[in-house]
C-alpha cells in the first residue's frame, strides 16, 4: 500500500512540475520587444493610425474596441481580453512592425512621427448602442372573462456591461462593450397587483445557451395575449448590432407566477 502511495505522490509532483515549468515559459516575456512598441503605430495600407501602446495596454483609435493587455513573448504577440489571442510576429524594429492576424492576414504598421495622430486617441469616450437610451414604457390593457387587467412592461437602460468581442478589417480580435437592458414588468387585475417583478438576462440561462446569453442583450419585451394560462409576453435576446436574436416565452399565471420558456 505505502509503494502505491509513493507512486501515486511521484506522479502529483512530476504533473505539477511539468504545469510549472509550462507555465514559467508561457511567462518568459520579452520586455526589448514591448518597450520598443511603445507609441502610435499607423496602419502602412491606409495611413491611418491604428493603435497606441503606452505600458503594458493596447488603445485603439476606435473608441468603442476596449483597451486591451498584451505582451510579448517567443516571437508572438498575446493579448489578454474577452479571449486570448495570439498573433505570430513577423518581423519588429523601433519603427515597423508586422504580425499575422487569424485569417493569415499580415498587418504591417509603422510607428508614427506625426504630432496630430495622437487626436485619434484623445477620446476615450466608449460609444454605447443599447437597444433604448432612455426609459421606455409599454402598456396594455384588455378585458378578460369580464374582468380587466392593466399590464406595463418598463424597459430600463442598465450599467450591466456586456462585452461582444468582433474582428477588424486587419483580422484582429476587438471586444467591444455594451449595456445591457433591465425589463420590468407590472400587471394589476382591477386594481390589485398580480405581479411586479425586474426581468433580467439572467433569468434566460435555462433555455438560451451560454456563449450566446454572455455576448447578447435583453433587447425587447413584448406581450403577445392573455388565455386561461395567464399574461403572455415574448422577450427577446440579441446580439447587439445585428439581426441575431433567441426569442423565450414568459407566463404570468393569475397567481402571481412566473415561467419562463423557450420559444417553438
Amino acid at each position: 500500500m505505502d509503494k502505491y502511495i509513493a507512486i501515486l505522490v511521484l506522479i502529483l509532483l512530476t504533473a505539477c512540475g511539468s504545469k510549472q515549468k509550462q507555465n514559467s515559459s508561457q511567462s518568459n516575456e520579452d520586455l526589448h520587444a514591448k518597450s520598443s512598441l511603445q507609441g502610435i503605430w499607423v496602419d502602412s495600407e491606409t495611413d491611418s493610425p491604428l493603435m497606441r501602446i503606452k505600458g503594458d495596454t493596447i488603445y485603439y483609435s476606435d473608441p468603442q474596441n476596449l483597451p486591451v493587455y498584451f505582451k510579448i513573448s517567443n516571437d508572438s504577440l498575446y493579448t489578454y481580453g474577452n479571449d486570448l489571442n495570439r498573433y505570430r510576429i513577423d518581423k519588429q524594429t523601433e519603427n515597423v512592425f508586422w504580425f499575422h492576424s487569424f485569417p493569415d492576414h499580415i498587418v504591417k504598421l509603422y510607428k508614427s512621427e506625426e504630432p496630430n495622430d495622437s487626436l485619434a486617441f484623445s477620446m476615450h469616450t466608449i460609444a454605447t448602442a443599447p437597444v433604448y437610451s432612455e426609459k421606455t414604457k409599454k402598456d396594455s390593457v384588455i378585458m378578460y372573462n369580464g374582468t380587466r387587467y392593466r399590464a406595463y412592461v418598463y424597459i430600463n437602460p442598465s450599467k450591466i456591461k456586456v462585452i461582444k468581442t468582433t474582428y477588424s478589417e486587419e483580422g484582429m480580435s476587438m471586444d467591444n462593450v455594451y449595456y445591457d437592458n433591465v425589463m420590468h414588468i407590472c400587471i394589476y387585475e382591477g386594481r390589485k397587483s398580480l405581479f411586479a417583478s425586474d426581468i433580467t438576462k439572467q433569468m434566460f440561462a435555462n433555455v438560451i445557451p451560454e456563449d450566446f446569453l454572455n455576448q447578447s442583450i435583453l433587447s425587447d419585451m413584448n406581450f403577445t395575449g392573455i388565455d386561461s394560462n395567464g399574461y403572455h409576453y415574448q422577450a427577446m435576446i440579441c446580439i447587439p448590432e445585428s439581426a441575431v436574436c433567441n426569442i423565450a416565452n414568459l407566463t404570468v399565471s393569475f397567481k402571481g407566477e412566473l415561467s419562463i420558456t423557450a420559444a417553438k
